[in-house]
Parts: structure tokens; C-alpha cells; sequence
């Protein structure tokens, strides 16, 4: 699964202290992921290119099912085609 959420890194400044800087979760990528607001996490250094979110407690899943790569459903027709209009 590929699925990406553009975000930019956002400064912070405030008189007599270092800048700070926050990066914010998109709210379809926390409702995909169950995130809730409070919970806590970390960053994972990979490398210079690459950080990835840890979460400390994760919630649990919802379901135990996993939805099939987005490939399968459209070779399987498993989601209905779309409807075009007719002429006449």
C-alpha cells in the first residue's frame, strides 16, 4: 500500500525562546490510522531522508479484516463500475 499525505514542516517562534518545529498528521491519515488526539508517539530516525512515527500504545484494531490492495478489487470488479449517462 502507497498511499501519500503531503504535509510541510511548520516553525514556531516565540519571543526568548528557540524555534520550535511541528509537523501535523492530515485528518484522513489519523482517521485511517486510529490516531487519537493526545495519544502519544516518537520519531524513529532512519535516516536523513527518512523518519518514521512509532506509536507507544496503539489502539486496537477495529476489525480483524484487511482490506485487499486497491489492484485486486478492480481486477476482481468488486467495486461497481460507474454509471454513465445514456443517450438516446
Amino acid at each position: 500500500m502507497s498511499t501519500r499525505f503531503p504535509i510541510r514542516v511548520q516553525q514556531m517562534r516565540s519571543k526568548g525562546q528557540q524555534p520550535r518545529f511541528y509537523v501535523y498528521v492530515p485528518l484522513a491519515l489519523a482517521a485511517a490510522l486510529g490516531i487519537e488526539a493526545g495519544e502519544e508517539v516518537h520519531w524513529e530516525l532512519l535516516g536523513r531522508e527518512e523518519l518514521h512515527l512509532v506509536r507507544l500504545k496503539p489502539a486496537e484494531p477495529l476489525t480483524t479484516r484487511r482490506a485487499a490492495p486497491l489492484s485486486v478489487r478492480r481486477q476482481t470488479g468488486s467495486r461497481p463500475p460507474r454509471s454513465t449517462p445514456q443517450t438516446t
